[in-house]
């Protein structure tokens, strides 16, 4: 086991799939993006992976999901998020491989820079510069968009409009009635955690040279458009891969097999 020094614990909610057969030697961890919970990993990725032999596990952040602390979520920061990801990890028997999404992604970047991985894979993440300047490009670009993100900040998380938004997150392949249903799940996120984001270029950002990264994004991303997802992998040296007609929260869009597949195949690239 893992020992780390980590914020005094919560009870955090975890969901976990073992390993359809002998399982490989070392886990996933799935970590989500803002607004969202571990939920956006079970219908697809999360069976997917099981059964090619990973040990499965999808942690609700602190104030997400099942877990505790939603009566203190406006102040949690982004270190209170690398505290349930360490107390999550300090519970495996091997460092695992983390899968981030969104803020997930810059979540994983963050926790490599102290604690070991078997690799990290982000999916349409968190800029190493940060969220100001997409925030604000978002803002310019689609202001009805803005909005309603800044909607499920002020309310339970439940959008009364959604049109402008689902178009940022979901691809036109997205079924209406299935984007709703996903939409209805998301929850407001930290204002700290937020703010935390929109100021990384004041703390580093650099994955070690010994983890492995993978780099996706998605073209139809009205959040982290390609041009980001790639100077997201210039930073490590590494290319990007868009996928085509998809959008922002790829795990859950009509094609997710496409980014699972290359995920699975690039881990067995890496012998993992």
């Amino acid at each position: 086991m893992f020992n780390y020094r980590a914020k005094p614990s919560l009870a955090l909610e975890v969901l976990h799939h073992p390993a359809a057969n002998a399982p490989r030697p070392h886990p996933i961890l799935f970590i989500h993006g803002a607004y969202s919970a571990a939920w956006c990993w079970e219908p697809h990725f999360l069976p997917f992976f099981a059964a090619q032999g990973y040990d499965c596990h999808a942690l609700s952040l602190r104030g997400h999901g099942g877990s505790e602390g939603h009566e203190y979520l406006s102040l949690t920061s982004i270190d209170d998020y690398l505290a349930d990801i360490e107390q999550v990890v300090a519970t495996l028997p091997q460092a695992p491989i983390l899968i981030g999404h969104s803020m997930g992604g810059m979540l994983a970047q963050l926790f490599c820079q102290k604690h070991p991985a078997a690799a990290a894979i982000l999916m349409a993440s968190v800029p190493p510069e940060g969220l100001l300047g997409a925030t604000m490009q978002l803002a310019f670009r689609e202001p009805q968009a803005f909005f309603e993100l800044n909607l499920i900040h002020a309310s339970d998380g439940r959008l009364s409009t959604i049109a402008s938004i689902r178009r940022q997150l979901f691809s036109d392949s997205m079924p209406e009635q299935e984007a709703i249903r996903y939409l209805a799940r998301f929850q407001p996120e930290s204002h700290r955690a937020i703010l935390d984001l929109s100021f990384l270029p004041f703390r580093p950002t650099a994955v070690p040279n010994q983890v492995p990264v993978l780099v996706l994004g998605a073209e139809k991303d009205g959040l982290f458009p390609p041009y980001l997802v790639h100077a997201t992998a210039s930073r490590y040296g590494v290319k990007a891969e868009i996928f085509p007609n998809m959008a922002h929260v790829m795990m859950l869009e009509p094609h997710w097999q496409q980014p699972a597949q290359r995920i699975a195949g690039w881990l067995a690239e890496q012998g993992l």
